[in-house]
């Protein structure tokens, strides 16, 4: 993936991005992210580095969040969510 890296950063660098509604949570801090730089950066640094699926689930459960609504064709994350926070409620779309 790192190839690709330099030319997410170049794509990702003339994109212009407006400040979020609603805290965003990316898998390199794993914590709620409102600052459009940091999420630009966050969204470079995540094309290589580990996936904190499980601190980004335990981080938003600890800001509040109740409900996790899973788009696509599958169920994978509800079920990794259920693991990480058995009281959680999951759906899907």
């Amino acid at each position: 993936m790192e190839p690709a890296r330099a030319k997410l950063q170049r794509a990702i660098e003339s994109t212009q991005f407006k400040a979020p509604s609603c805290p965003i949570y990316q898998n390199v801090s794993t914590k709620a992210e409102l600052e459009v730089e940091t999420i630009k950066k966050n969204l470079i640094a995540q094309l290589t580095a580990p996936v904190k699926w499980t601190q980004s689930v335990q981080h938003m459960v600890a800001d509040g969040a109740s409900l996790f609504v899973e788009c696509g064709p599958g169920k994978v994350l509800q079920g990794l969510i259920k693991k990480i926070h058995p009281e959680a409620e999951v759906a899907s779309l």
